[in-house]
């Protein structure tokens, strides 16, 4: 691992739903609808219990559903062909800011990393949908990691797909799951308030209601305040 050489100011981790798409309804309504096939309900608040946890976590934490690995695995593949199948034709759109904040990033060369719990096939769909297929230079899902979110690992294994050290990126997030996670791995944070207020994200570094909002030079202040010698 190295710090990434001097041309490269710092490296952007992007969690994916609540900051590039805003896809909460649609997967609250797989849940629902994966409730309904194994003949029970989805308890109230237990969706945003689970925002930002993968599936493996969601099913016997927070739903209660089954705590045998190989049902978990059938249920939270049969959820993903519900999500997907209520995506096609959805018509959904990155959320307000996120195309000029990515296209302000390529253009300066800083790599972009999706690191999320959303299973990879479920990201490139998306991706495609949105005629963003080259829009990030790596993604991380939840095939590549054993632990979710308030984990680091995430995060972690975005730094080391671009070959930066954690001190030298930064995330931008919105679930207090993935912000934790930012701060255990060793990373500013920048938050958005897609799914929670301003003042319950106190947690991060920075706050903004679209990233848009962002200059390089600001992110760049936010990891000089970290560690000045690395400025």
């Amino acid at each position: 691992m190295t710090d990434g050489g001097t041309h490269v100011p710092f490296g952007a981790i992007f969690d994916w739903d609540g900051v590039i798409i805003d896809s909460a309804a649609l997967h609250e309504r797989s849940w629902h609808a994966l409730a309904a096939d194994l003949g029970t309900a989805v308890a109230p608040g237990s969706f945003l219990r689970g925002f930002g946890m993968r599936n493996e976590q969601i099913i016997p934490e927070v739903h209660g559903w089954s705590r045998d690995p190989a049902e978990i695995a059938q249920l939270s593949e049969r959820k993903e062909e519900l999500y997907r199948s209520f995506v096609r034709g959805s018509g959904i759109v990155p959320l307000p800011g996120v195309l000029p904040w990515i296209e302000t990033l390529a253009n300066a060369g800083i790599p972009r990393v999706v690191a999320s719990s959303t299973h990879r096939l479920n990201i490139e769909i998306i991706l495609e949908e949105l005629g963003l297929a080259g829009a990030f230079t790596a993604i991380v899902s939840a095939e590549d990691v054993r632990h979710g979110k308030p984990h680091p690992e995430v995060f972690l294994v975005g730094a080391a797909r671009i070959g930066l050290l954690p001190r030298r990126c930064v995330v931008f997030e919105d679930a207090h799951v993935g912000l934790k996670a930012a701060r255990a791995a060793g990373m500013r944070v920048v938050a958005v308030t897609t799914t929670n207020r301003a003042a319950e994200l106190s947690e991060a570094d920075l706050v903004v209601d679209r990233l848009d909002e962002l200059t390089l030079e600001r992110v760049e202040e936010l990891l000089a305040t970290a560690a000045p010698n690395l400025a």
